[in-house]
């Protein structure tokens, strides 16, 4: 049974969790991206304990109101920041020598390759929904104009009134962007309930304006990596995606949906459920 719950990693710092699973399971850390939620990871979640696993699906920096630092100054939704709660948060979820599977979409799978980048020796595999690695995102952004106009919606994240044109009219634009990509309507109701205010939602921008326009390049990964990506996903192309096998130096499984759009978990969640089981235990913890 899934609950929810909290996790302490500092002054300020409380994280609401979805979790399910055997308390002393091989560890499954889900991280969700944006426009979205933890919710978007209930089946996976629901799936993972069945399997054995304990799963841990974190609203992270921002999106948890006990982990909210101030969204005026754009320091404290840095990058580095973001995969330090994730590895805080990991270390509260078990012993701190024991490896875990991490999955991440959209910014969560961004904040996924930095860990493996970084940390590789602590993660047993790696699961990507649809955010391709950095530096094959780079160079299609570079190369391919059709990624560019893809990705255009990036800079617009920066402006100063970005939150406002994203609620305007009942949040109409998230709401048209995620039915358009296959979200079913409850789902979109439950993102809503955690995004579709000002206060949460300029914490969610601000991980945008942190960055920037410019994603740092990573290393070659060297873990274990399945990626998944829906051919029809709005937000990134075939060159990206594609190329993302030229940074991988580990065992590695390219999974294209299909007619899937930009949040598989939720329009196909038994797809991914099936493919991120099978990864998980051809690569035990």
């Amino acid at each position: 049974m899934i609950e929810q719950r909290t996790i302490t990693t500092g002054p300020g710092l409380t994280f609401d969790v979805l979790t399910a699973g055997p308390p002393n399971a091989p560890l499954v850390l889900l991280l969700h991206g944006f426009a979205e939620s933890f919710h978007t990871w209930r089946s996976q979640v629901t799936a993972l304990a069945a399997a054995g696993y304990r799963a841990v699906a974190p609203h992270q920096r921002g999106y948890s109101p006990g982990a909210r630092p101030d969204t005026a100054d754009a320091s404290n939704y840095e990058f580095d920041k973001l995969i330090g709660d994730v590895m805080d948060i990991a270390a509260a979820s078990e012993p701190a020598d024991r490896r875990f599977h991490l999955v991440g979409h959209d910014w969560g799978g961004s904040i996924a390759w930095g860990i493996a980048d970084r940390h590789h020796e602590r993660l047993a595999s790696l699961t990507i929904l649809s955010r391709p690695h950095p530096n094959a995102f780079n160079r299609a952004l570079a190369t391919d104009g059709e990624q560019a106009q893809r990705s255009k919606h990036h800079k617009a994240f920066l402006e100063p009134d970005a939150a406002d044109v994203v609620l305007a009219d009942d949040a109409r634009w998230l709401r048209e962007r995620l039915a358009a990509n296959g979200v079913p309507p409850d789902a979109i109701e439950r993102h809503l309930a955690v995004l579709g205010n000002k206060e949460t939602m300029e914490a969610a921008l601000a991980w945008y304006r942190a960055r920037g326009a410019i994603r740092g390049p990573l290393g070659p990964i060297r873990v274990p990596t399945l990626y998944i990506w829906g051919d029809a996903d709005d937000t990134v192309g075939r060159n990206a995606a594609e190329g993302t096998v030229d940074f991988i130096a580990a065992p590695y499984r390219f999974e294209v949906l299909p007619g899937v759009g930009h949040f598989a978990a939720d329009q196909a969640p038994e797809r991914v459920c099936e493919l991120m089981l099978e990864h998980l235990a051809a690569h035990p913890a």
